[in-house]
């Protein structure tokens, strides 16, 4: 599976700065709201140096990483449900990713105007907040106008369906973000917005940050315009002049919100890293490489990275007794460099 995360927040708090920077791809940053209209959508591979490690080891002719899809969504504003400002155009964008970095203004830059007039992180992230929590109350009670027939019809489904949709308006009445845990089936049909995993990017020196007392986690500290100009030179041009890019916790941390983790194949031919949820076991995560392998799945030969390492590849960890033979249930670990037999 691949990620893909929405950049989102008021007009000029640094979301397609943020975007330019991971992706190095030249997007529209004028000074002025809605220079995003139609969304900017860029794959970034995901940083891991355990597959520059295993390539070597197993003396692999490529490396494949995993990607992540970052979609740069136009500057949403207050009243944005209703559809002010490009509202419509910026909810919809929300409800085709996964996941949403919620990009929070912190640095103070007098000509770059802000919307508000003036920089308040508290204020912007409840506007952001209170639009999605507005938005799915909206498709709340239009879902329930059209529920409540059915429900009393005395089919069963539907009164359950009725009455999730209930507790669900309960919810964004008391203006609280609902989990996809607790709304599974509600949040995969209408798509709700403020269910889904959010990432709070806080853009600012740290001078600019460390006043922000009250701060909704999972949260990072990123200075995006430095980001952006250090963008132009590569990471070991970087590392030279002692810059150490946040862009990379900024993944992993989007990782981690969703539950994903990664295991590897590794071979001469490549070295590669799958994305798979927590949890999976190995017949699901080969769906992962192609959807037959879970139907032809016989068994998996794995080796931990840390053995394939220090092992020197597959023979090595074989000798040292480091390789097990896995079924069908077993649970695929972060790091697991995995051979399927099908």
């Amino acid at each position: 599976m691949n990620l893909s995360i929405g950049i989102v927040g008021l007009p000029n708090v640094g979301k397609s700065s943020l975007f330019q920077a991971l992706t190095r791809k030249q997007v529209d940053t004028s000074n002025y709201p809605f220079a995003t209209i139609d969304p900017n959508v860029g794959v970034v591979e995901v940083p891991d140096k355990r597959l520059t490690a295993l390539a070597q080891t197993a003396q692999s002719a490529r490396t494949v990483a995993a990607v992540v899809e970052f979609v740069d969504i136009a500057g949403l504003v207050s009243g944005a449900h209703k559809g002010e400002g490009l509202g419509n155009k910026f909810l919809q964008h929300i409800r085709e990713t996964q996941s949403v970095a919620h990009v929070v203004r912190a640095f103070h830059k007098n000509d770059v105007m802000h919307v508000a007039g003036t920089i308040s992180p508290e204020r912007d992230i409840d506007i952001i907040n209170t639009e999605l929590l507005l938005k799915d109350l909206e498709t709340a009670e239009h879902a329930l106008a059209r529920r409540e027939r059915e429900a009393r019809s005395g089919n069963a489904e539907a009164k359950k369906a009725y009455e999730q949709l209930l507790l669900l308006k309960a919810e964004l009445d008391a203006g609280k973000r609902p989990t996809e845990a607790s709304f599974a089936d509600v949040a995969k049909e209408f798509g709700l917005l403020s269910a889904k995993p959010m990432l709070y990017v806080i853009n600012g020196k740290p001078e600019e940050t460390k006043h922000i007392t009250v701060l909704p986690s999972p949260h990072v500290f990123i200075d995006i315009k430095e980001e952006l100009e250090m963008s132009a030179l590569s990471w070991q041009e970087q590392e030279e002049l002692g810059f150490h890019s946040q862009l990379p916790e900024l993944i992993r941390a989007a990782y981690r919100l969703l539950g994903l983790i990664t295991f590897f194949t590794a071979g001469e031919k490549e070295a590669r890293a799958w994305t798979i949820i927590q949890q999976t076991n190995a017949r699901a995560a080969g769906t992962a490489i192609h959807s037959d392998f879970e139907e032809k799945f016989i068994r998996a030969h794995i080796i931990s990275y840390e053995d394939f390492i220090s092992c020197g590849g597959w023979a090595g960890a074989r000798n040292h007794g480091k390789l097990r033979v896995e079924g069908r249930d077993y649970i695929v670990k972060d790091g697991d460099v995995i051979e399927f037999k099908i």
